[in-house]
C-alpha cells in the first residue's frame, strides 16, 4: 500500500491550481494518503518569444513532466488534455480523467467591446492557430499577433495596450478566480474549442496499479468517451498544436454529438463535420468526423500548413 504520492507540475499559477485540485481530490478520497507536489519547469514555459508550434508543439510543456515519472522523481503528473498528443508514450497512461469544467474560450477587450466592432487592423493575442482561423472567419478586418506566456502575463500585455483584445480559454480564468468585466464567451456555432479543452487529467506510468487504484475515484466516464471522441479527430488527422482544429463532444441522450473543425490560418477556408452515434463508438465517431473534414478538402489545409 502506498502511503505517499507525488505529483509532478509545472510551475505556472494554472498548472499549480490544477494539480493542488487533484491533490485535494486525493486527500478527500484517502485520508492516509500524503500528497505532494513537484513543481518543475518546462522548455513550454521557458521559451515565450515564439511560437509553441515553432518550437515543437504542445508536448513541450509534458517533456520534463514525464522525464520526472521515468526518473522516479514523481508518481503521477497533472496535465490539462488539451496539452497531451493525442498519441501518447507507449510507457505511460492517462489513469484519470476528471469532470470537464468550462470548455468554452472567452473575448476579453480593455472595455467590453465585442470583436465585430472593433476597427480595422485591431491586435488580437493569441498563439492558437485555432483561435486565431475561428476569429479571422468571423472578424476578417482584425490582425492577429502571437502572445503566450502565463494567464496574468497575457492580461498584464492587453492592460498595457500591447494587443487590444485577447482569447483565453474560460476554465482557466474560473480556476484562477479572475473576472474581467465585458468578458464574452465564444460559442458554437462561431467558435468551437480545443479537442479537451477544460478538462484536467492524470498521467502515471504503465502498469502501476496500486497508483490506477488510487485515482480511480477521480475517473469520469462521461469526460472519458466525449474526450474519447474529440482526440479520435485529432489523432486520424495526425493533429497537435501546429493545426487550425476544433473538436466538441457532448452526450446527448444515450449518444454522442461530435463536432470538428478544420480551418485554413487565415480563416478564409472553413470545414466543419457533425456526426452522432453510440457512446461506445466515440473513437469510430472521431475518425468519421475527420474523414469527412478530409472530404471536404482539409487535405489542401493541411498540406499549406506543412509548408509554413
Amino acid at each position: 500500500m502506498m502511503d505517499c504520492l507525488r505529483i509532478a507540475t509545472r510551475k505556472s499559477p494554472l498548472a499549480m491550481w490544477q494539480a493542488e485540485h487533484v491533490a485535494e481530490a486525493l486527500r478527500r478520497t484517502h485520508a492516509d494518503l500524503d500528497v505532494t507536489l513537484v513543481p518543475l519547469s518546462t522548455r513550454g514555459d521557458e521559451i515565450l518569444d515564439r511560437s509553441l508550434s515553432e518550437i515543437g508543439g504542445k508536448g513541450l510543456f509534458l517533456k520534463e513532466l514525464e522525464r520526472a515519472l521515468i526518473d522516479d522523481e514523481a508518481d503521477i503528473a497533472v496535465h490539462s488534455l488539451k496539452d497531451v498528443p493525442a498519441e501518447s508514450p507507449a510507457e505511460f497512461e492517462l489513469a484519470a480523467w476528471l469532470p470537464r469544467a468550462d470548455w468554452r474560450d472567452r473575448w476579453i477587450t480593455r472595455d467590453g467591446v465585442r470583436p465585430q466592432d472593433l476597427p480595422a487592423g485591431a491586435r488580437v493575442g493569441t498563439a492558437s492557430l485555432r483561435r486565431q482561423s475561428q476569429l479571422l472567419a468571423m472578424c476578417p478586418q482584425l490582425h492577429v499577433v502571437p502572445v503566450r506566456g502565463s494567464v496574468q502575463t497575457r492580461l498584464d500585455k492587453l492592460d498595457a495596450g500591447e494587443v487590444d483584445g485577447l482569447i483565453l480559454a474560460s476554465a482557466g480564468l474560473q480556476r484562477l478566480g479572475i473576472e474581467r468585466p465585458g468578458s464574452l464567451p465564444l460559442e458554437p456555432p462561431g467558435f468551437l474549442p480545443s479537442a479537451g479543452q477544460g478538462v484536467i487529467v492524470v498521467q502515471c506510468r504503465r502498469g502501476e496499479n496500486e497508483v490506477i487504484r488510487l485515482l480511480g475515484p477521480l475517473d469520469c466516464p462521461e469526460t472519458v468517451a466525449t474526450m474519447r471522441a474529440e482526440r479520435a479527430v485529432v489523432s486520424e488527422l495526425g493533429g497537435d498544436c501546429r493545426m487550425p482544429l476544433a473538436a466538441f463532444a457532448e452526450l446527448e441522450d444515450a449518444g454522442i454529438r461530435l463536432r470538428a473543425r478544420l480551418a485554413s490560418p487565415d480563416g478564409r477556408q472553413v470545414l466543419d463535420s457533425s456526426v452522432e452515434g453510440r457512446v461506445e463508438d466515440a473513437d469510430a465517431l472521431g475518425r468519421q468526423a475527420a474523414r469527412h473534414l478530409l472530404d471536404q478538402g482539409g487535405d489542401q489545409i493541411l498540406r499549406a500548413l506543412e509548408s509554413l
